[in-house]
């Protein structure tokens, strides 16, 4: 191996250490599937998750105003096409990326669609008016670019060859993304952010106002109610796309993949059991209950190593 060669070896690794360490800290969903995969894939899948994370950090400094939110991203975009066109670059969580997109054949325009998932909720508003979503059509846009298209890279790097697991991995996105909405409404509405449909509300009788300016912890009326059941009913439909698309990935990959369904349909399930009251208190997956769906993929990956 020659002394370059060893030189790049070590700075790819020290690279992909530093985006453990952030997935470690951040990812508090995803990083327990991220566990239960084979290290090459681990390594990538934690990469993609730093790229992410800055790009919702910087779309999400609330320090900044929108212009200036949106002109960082596309400087810290530019840089990133530089790194994909051959640049050299002292970022980590670039040059892990750039080694996972080639290492795992992940198409460099569904990153471009992850950034503009992320600018999307930058777009220029009449001050003051709330960020609204008109129709479910136009949600499941936004669902798409900013976790279909995470689901798109993640299969890429969990391994498939048959092209329906493409929809499938799609409509699994918008599964997850549709129970952050719901865990997160009364976050949401403070923050000026409403991304349940208009027309659904109006459907229910429920006024954008009521959510705006709720007083925190009032739990919700009738109307609300049926909303939310309304909402989390399509997500489940989404949920059955994810049971689909398991046998179609590799199958060393498959526990990952089982671990990150299971918390995230946990999470649905606790909104569904809390009897749809999203305003009182925020879902969540106790740790112990992750680290249990945890142990079971391990075990599954275990049996996988065992029949592959």
């Amino acid at each position: 191996m020659s002394h370059q060669h060893s030189i790049d070896e070590h700075r790819l690794e020290a690279a992909y250490a530093v985006c453990r360490t952030i997935a470690r800290r951040e990812a508090k969903n995803f990083y327990y599937a991220f566990v239960a995969l084979p290290i090459p894939r681990r390594n990538a899948i934690c990469a993609i998750y730093a790229f992410m994370r800055k790009a919702d950090d910087l779309a999400d400094d609330e320090g900044l105003s929108r212009p200036e939110r949106r002109r960082c991203l596309e400087e810290w975009l530019a840089d990133w096409r530089g790194v994909c066109q051959g640049s050299d670059t002292s970022d980590p969580v670039f040059l892990a990326v750039r080694d996972a997109t080639e290492r795992f054949g992940i198409p460099l325009s569904l990153l471009d669609e992850l950034i503009a998932g992320v600018t999307m909720d930058l777009t220029p508003s009449v001050a003051g008016a709330p960020d609204t979503y008109e129709t479910f059509d136009d949600l499941y846009r936004y669902c798409y670019l900013v976790a279909s298209v995470v689901g798109l890279v993640c299969i890429h790097i969990f391994g498939y060859t048959d092209p329906k697991a493409e929809k499938l991995a799609e409509e699994t996105g918008v599964a997850f993304q549709l129970t952050n909405i719901l865990r997160d409404v009364a976050e949401d509405a403070a923050r000026n952010r409403i991304y349940l449909p208009l027309k659904d509300l109006a459907a229910h009788g429920v006024d954008l106002n009521s959510l705006l300016d709720r007083p925190p912890g009032k739990p919700p009326t009738a109307e609300e109610r049926a909303l939310i059941v309304e909402i989390a009913a399509r997500a489940e439909t989404f949920y059955r796309s994810a049971e689909l698309l398991l046998p179609l990935i590799d199958p060393e990959s498959r526990p990952a993949m089982w671990v990150l369904v299971r918390i995230y349909h946990a999470l649905l399930k606790r909104i569904e059991r809390a009897n749809y009251d999203v305003f009182s208190r925020r879902a969540s997956v106790s740790m112990v209950e992750k680290a249990w769906i945890l142990a079971i993929g391990i075990t599954r990956m275990g049996w996988a190593r065992v029949f592959a």
